[in-house]
């Protein structure tokens, strides 16, 4: 027997512990490096979900107000359009940071999308808070063209503010990814990730997919209105986020996606811009079109039961 085999044993069972003791080590190390982004994301969702509650109830306190204060000089409606694209523009901002920089499941974004959308839909007393819809206001007379040019304005002006108010609210540093985003100076990268003419399509599709729903469900009564849109939105997002982050509101992406490092002022346009105009077109002309055409084709069917009845 040789006598160095005992010493080999012994080598080989103290090295194999060694080994099993470095591979729990590094387990370990790793579920607690996993329970801490988990930690961390859940403290970075509590803070966004405070700040977006923050926003919505501040707006609304404000809107009340300004109605008051505003009612008899004809100023109230703009007043509500203005606070109201601002609050819009202000949690898409959060949301917008909470998806891209806090990775959060897109389960958790898109329920997100859905209750914000309800709440938005709940809260705006009347404002649109999309420069197409003012324009489809105007194309049924809803509006005055002088009142919907001005209603546009507003959004913008509120589409400014909002993108000069968030980077105040991250720099307080209410949670670890708005420390983050300060370090890294509020930049963010073009949510732009196809050509420009497909990205344009897909801008497109979104908004006729949301118009439509709009359109067909203006007889719905107003509570359960909001939700068959906010899920005509969420839908939108989901099918077009990855590709443009699914906008289709012109003052909306001004405010959150036109100061993204990666594309040229005009290529925003072009997507942004263009695109959601021409989804909301296409839908109100198509569905007009169609609903004069089914009005034509029916009525000829009651000339002779009329005409029966005169005699």
């Amino acid at each position: 027997m040789d006598p160095a085999s005992p010493v080999i044993r012994v080598l080989t069972w103290r090295s194999t512990n060694i080994h099993g003791d470095l591979q729990r080590g590094q387990s370990g190390t790793q579920q607690l490096k996993a329970r801490s982004e988990t930690g961390s994301m859940t403290a970075d969702v509590a803070a966004s979900l405070s700040v977006l509650a923050v926003i919505v109830l501040l707006s609304d306190v404000t809107r009340r107000l300004l109605v008051r204060a505003l009612v008899d000089t004809g100023l109230s409606s703009y007043a509500v359009e203005l606070v109201s694209t601002f609050q819009l523009c202000c949690c898409t901002h959060e949301l917008k940071l909470l998806s891209e920089t806090g990775g959060i499941p897109p389960q958790l974004a898109l329920t997100l999308t859905y209750v914000t959308s309800v709440a938005h839909g709940l809260t705006f007393r009347g404002a649109v808070g999309n420069p197409c819809s003012a324009l489809e206001h105007a194309y049924r007379a809803r509006f005055s063209v002088g009142c919907a040019v001005r209603r546009i304005a507003c959004q913008f002006a509120a589409a400014v503010a909002a993108r000069a108010a968030v980077p105040v609210i991250w720099g307080m540093g209410l949670s670890g990814l708005h420390s983050r985003h300060k370090l890294l100076g509020f930049r963010c990268v073009s949510a732009i990730h196809a050509s420009l003419p497909e990205a344009a399509a897909v801008e497109l599709m979104c908004a006729f997919t949301v118009q439509t729903v709009i359109t067909h469900t203006q007889s719905v009564e107003e509570r359960y209105r909001v939700h068959a849109v906010a899920a005509a939105i969420t839908t939108a997002v989901y099918a077009g986020g990855s590709v443009t982050g699914a906008v289709f509101n012109p003052a909306l992406a001004f405010s959150t996606q036109f100061p993204c490092s990666g594309n040229s002022f005009l290529e925003y346009c072009f997507v942004y811009w263009l695109g959601p105009l021409l989804g909301m077109m296409s839908s109100v002309l198509l569905f007009d079109k169609l609903m004069t055409a089914f009005s034509r084709k029916s009525s000829p069917l009651h000339l002779p039961l009329r005409t029966k009845k005169q005699t």
